[in-house]
């Protein structure tokens, strides 16, 4: 069957979110806040909407995607919570979550949102996670990356090709890309440090505005700021991510504290186990000693039902699944209602083999919640498992309609057409898979193999071809985009 094409390291995505920020390459400008006009001099919302397309697929294919739903749906609803508050002149967002330890979120033009899975761990709780968010809503918002991609575009080719250089080698080695990143921008640094501290000062202003009238403490930027500063100081000669393409300062800190001593905080909110639990999965995802993690959850356990609930986790990762059925049945009643629970339980299921009883679980979560990425995922591969795959690709085919950019999808959608003997449908969705992540050659292959396909209607075939010259269209537009 297809193998996962995820890892394909084109560029590495430090490099990426260092390349797409540009703070310390672009040219020097007047005192006044820069403002995008419609002229021909700059770049349309409808060209930042495309060139961030073309970035989203190039990232897909240079770094591993988070594929756990749970999470990836947690952040897509705290961004679109923070979306429709904001600034946002487009809507059409994008999310991306990398399968990275790092603390960093970054914003590509076009709305694009990345966010590395170990910003939910860097961060205390879901206030704090929110105010990176808006911080970065806000750089789309202001289009302070179309700005400053303009400017590197028209006036620095040759420092452009440079980080695309170290990007290449950081693929391979991480330390040397970064010493090489480091020396092609530090000619632009000076002049283009006036440019970024006025971005990062709208952004923040604009972003805790956000926060505020999306019923979030204000006092949270600030209070994400000083953990991200903290955490560089404990580091060594490698900070974190976020650190290098928006510095935090004493002053910024300082900044942030005051705006927020001018605005209302929000009334008091119940408490929210969701961020909660979905920190504990990914602690357990990128536990390296899972003994000593599941020793510490079982020390505060009686105390903290979320340390319970990761104890669960840990304990479905190392295959005790007798051990951790008993321990999700003593968690409170206010949990064992939450859907993450009733979810999890039905993942536990999968992966003791249990399949009758993960099928008939998963498909009363999905009856009660036929809106739910995860409830619908998590029905697919049940059905799957219990080699029903003619009725996962009915449920693969809702999610790749609703969720058309989501790679992971389009990957488990060809997979289970393979099982249910569609080979004309493998073809088509290992093609949209390749599309997402930048893989263009591998796509149109995947086409050509489809037009060979026997017993092809007049339909069929136009809709390969047109595809065929969609495919070709955004080798151009990635082409271009370089």
């Amino acid at each position: 069957m297809l193998r996962c094409h995820r890892y394909l390291r084109n560029f590495s995505h430090y490099g990426i979110a260092a390349l797409l920020t540009c703070s310390s390459i672009a040219p020097a400008v007047s005192s006044e806040l820069p403002v995008i006009a419609n002229n021909s001099s700059v770049i349309s919302l409808e060209e930042e909407y495309q060139l961030g397309r073309v970035w989203a697929r190039m990232l897909r294919g240079s770094a591993p995607e988070y594929g756990d739903p749970l999470v990836v749906n947690y952040l897509k609803n705290l961004l679109w919570q923070l979306a429709e508050t904001s600034q946002l002149q487009d809507h059409r967002l994008q999310l991306v979550v990398l399968n990275n330890q790092a603390l960093n979120a970054f914003a590509v033009p076009g709305g694009v949102v990345g966010v590395n899975a170990g910003l939910l761990l860097g961060a205390q709780d879901e206030e704090e996670l929110a105010s990176v968010l808006a911080h970065e809503l806000a750089h789309l918002s202001q289009r302070h990356y179309a700005q400053q991609l303009e400017e590197a575009r028209n006036n620095t080719p040759l420092m452009l090709a440079g980080i695309l250089a170290s990007i290449l080698i950081a693929s391979a080695d991480s330390q040397a890309g970064l010493a090489g990143l480091s020396s092609t921008m530090a000619a632009g640094q000076q002049a283009g440090l006036a440019f970024s501290r006025r971005n990062e000062q709208e952004a923040d202003r604009i972003g805790m505005q956000n926060l505020v009238e999306s019923g979030f403490d204000p006092y949270a930027m600030p209070r994400m700021f000083s953990r991200i500063q903290r955490s560089g100081r404990f580091l060594g000669q490698k900070p974190p991510e976020f650190l290098l393409t928006h510095p935090v300062t004493e002053s910024r800190i300082a900044d942030a504290e005051s705006r927020a001593r001018q605005l209302p905080k929000p009334s008091f909110k119940d408490r929210r186990y969701d961020f909660l639990l979905i920190q504990k999965r990914i602690q357990v995802n990128f536990a390296e000693q899972l003994d000593q993690l599941i020793d510490g959850y079982e020390e505060n356990a009686a105390d903290d039902p979320t340390s319970r609930y990761g104890l669960a986790l840990a304990l479905i990762r190392d295959k005790k699944f007798a051990r951790a059925t008993t321990t999700l049945d003593q968690l409170p009643n206010e949990l064992q209602s939450h859907l993450y629970i009733k979810l999890t339980r039905a993942e536990l299921l999968l992966k003791a083999e249990q399949y009758d009883a993960a099928r008939t679980l998963s498909q009363q979560l999905y009856q009660l919640y036929p809106d739910s990425y995860p409830a619908t995922l998590l029905y697919a591969q049940a059905l799957r498992a219990d080699n029903d795959a003619k009725a996962a690709v009915t449920l693969y085919e809702k999610l790749s309609k609703s969720q058309p950019n989501n790679s992971f999808i389009w990957y488990e959608l060809a997979e289970t057409y393979g099982l249910a003997g569609n080979t004309l449908g493998v073809h088509e969705a290992r093609t949209e898979y390749f599309l997402h992540i930048g893989a263009i050659d591998k796509a149109l292959q995947q086409i050509d193999y489809a037009l060979r396909e026997k017993g092809l209607s007049e339909i069929d075939v136009a809709r390969l071809k047109q595809r065929k010259t969609e495919a070709e269209q955004i080798r151009e537009q990635i082409k271009n985009a370089f």
